[in-house]
């Protein structure tokens, strides 16, 4: 974990600025309904107010606006009185404000940027601030969200009946867990939401995607949503294009598809026909029905209990070592075992978890004693996970199972068939079958529907990595093909040689959803809405 001293000022104060080109697509958008009163509750340095000079604004009346810096807001101030017009101007905090206000005025547009800041790095006032947004509107809180999901709840709510908002946001949108609520308040508050998705990363130093949300009011409540429509951007020209006709022109969808995650989205209406078929298949479950997921082992110090060879001799701690895996470039394939393991130990990977099963101190010999207090020395016993506990160096809750799965993927996630019966880590997680055995599970998992499912299911951050929790594995499409130890170590061998994943699955497609009844152009379907949400994840060009 990356803690608030460590971050720079740029990021905890999330002030990653739009550029011009964003701005003034944005402003001619919500421009075209000849806004009179206009919102933009983070204008950082005003390059919203800098680019609505070069714009047709005749309609607005008012602005106003809202800056917590004080060195921004001073650029802010004087980019926004240089338009001439009636502005309140606020050095200050917009949730503050927004919460202090019993009679809220309502606002024709909303326009900005509003700031990327995980709940852990906001101060105590403005944290709670965030969850009294959320108990307002009687949504659910979490404190994994991040400040500009209150923020959009909050501008949301000003807007008046047909008013329009646009905002730079970030894609987690999509499929963060912690911006559930705020796509249910989207949905439920807006008639037709379009969004920008594009493939570059536009703040490289967040680390994450950014979108461009462009949603219009309700002018009744009570009516039913059109829904949400994506349009995949792979470079910046559209931005030079009218806003106007993407959104007369887009293709909403509403229904299931947007019951929960936003990615179906993302797919065609064949696809989703395809995706709607799978499901009703008889051999095809949710992973739910078919195994358990539980979390590894959580140690609170990986590099203290999950050591290499070096290490086990030097302590002498042979006694206390169990063999281990806990990441990907410690499983090639599909299959753990002693092999695997000895070439682990042979290239110095931490193979080892450290165990010493409530071991009293002086009843350890001089050694792994020595390996005990060279923890301490390091503070590792006043760490949350391992201060909890007593005594600190003896982890609870350890078990193995004969399947495991890595937490993160970059191309795509696998069952590992544990041989050996391997420790893992938080890193990875424990399955164990309810239905069939432990080879099906493993063979069956590699096709076209489950991958598309995790892709779809899963979240992603930086560098392009697919991370599944295990409510979002639950979820995942599981058809069901019976395998033996030997399909699953000959499977093993072809996810090794075969580089092409795509050239893998089309062989996993035909021996598993061939033989459900599926034909070739409907895997094809399948595997070709994998690789364009896998290129999207990773940022590739299509």
């Amino acid at each position: 974990m990356i803690l608030r001293e460590q971050e720079s000022a740029t990021k905890l104060r999330g002030g990653y600025y739009t550029e011009p080109d964003i701005a003034s697509f944005l402003l001619r958008w919500v421009l075209q309904i000849q806004p009179k009163k206009l919102l933009e509750p983070s204008c950082g340095d005003g390059v919203f107010f800098q680019t609505l000079a070069d714009l047709p604004f005749q309609s607005i009346e008012s602005i106003t606006a809202f800056e917590i810096e004080p060195f921004e807001a001073g650029k802010a101030r004087n980019e926004i009185e240089a338009l001439k017009i009636d502005n309140q101007f606020h050095n200050g905090d917009f949730l503050d404000w927004f919460l202090s206000h019993l009679l809220l005025p309502h606002f024709d547009a909303v326009v900005g940027n509003p700031p990327f800041i995980r709940y852990q790095y906001l101060n105590d006032i403005q944290q709670k601030q965030a969850e009294a947004i959320f108990k307002q509107f009687h949504l659910n809180f979490t404190k994994h969200t991040n400040a500009w999901v209150p923020f959009v709840i909050a501008s949301l709510a000003l807007l008046r009946p047909g008013g329009r908002l646009a905002m730079v946001v970030p894609s987690e949108l999509l499929h963060i867990l912690h911006a559930e609520s705020l796509r249910s308040f989207i949905a439920q508050q807006c008639s037709k939401i379009l969004i920008f998705d594009p493939q570059e990363l536009w703040f490289e130093d967040t680390l994450q995607g950014a979108i461009l949300l462009l949603a219009e009011k309700k002018t009744d409540l009570s009516t039913r949503s059109k829904g949400v429509a994506i349009i995949p951007t792979q470079t910046r020209a559209f931005l030079s294009a009218d806003p106007c006709r993407y959104f007369e022109q887009a293709e909403f969808t509403n229904g299931e598809v947007l019951s929960g995650k936003w990615m179906h989205a993302l797919l065609t209406p064949t696809e989703r026909q395809v995706l709607k078929k799978a499901f009703a298949h008889p051999s095809v479950y949710r992973f739910e029905e078919v195994a358990e997921v539980a979390v590894g082992i959580v140690t609170g110090a990986n590099d203290f209990f999950l050591v290499p060879n070096e290490i086990t001799e030097q302590y002498e701690l042979g006694k206390w070592t169990y063999p281990m895996f806990g990441r990907s470039e410690h499983v090639p394939g599909i299959v753990y075992d002693a092999n695997v393991h000895r070439e682990n130990a042979r290239k110095g990977f931490p193979t080892s978890f450290v165990w010493f099963n409530g071991d009293r101190l002086v009843d350890l010999p001089e050694l792994p004693q020595k390996y005990i207090k060279l923890g301490e020395k390091l503070e590792l016993h006043k760490r949350y996970k391992c201060r909890i506990r007593e005594p600190w160096y003896s982890v609870p809750s350890v078990y193995s199972t004969s399947i495991g799965m890595l937490k993160r993927s970059h191309e795509f996630p696998r069952l590992i068939f544990n041989k050996i019966n391997a420790y893992t880590t938080d890193t990875s997680y424990r399955i164990q079958c309810k239905k069939f055995d432990d080879t099906t599970l493993v063979y069956s998992f590699i096709n076209s529907l489950t991958f598309l499912t995790a892709e779809l299911e899963g979240r992603h951050y930086g560098g392009g990595v697919l991370e599944l929790v295990p409510s979002e594995i639950r979820k995942l499409a599981f058809p069901i093909k019976p395998a033996n130890e030997e399909a699953v170590y000959q499977l093993d061998q072809r996810v090794q040689s075969i580089k092409d994943p795509e050239i893998l699955l089309a062989q996993q497609d035909r021996i598993i959803l061939h033989g459900m009844g599926f034909t070739e152009e409907e895997c094809d379907i399948l595997r070709s809405a994998w690789t364009r949400l896998r290129f999207r994840r990773q940022r590739k060009a299509t």
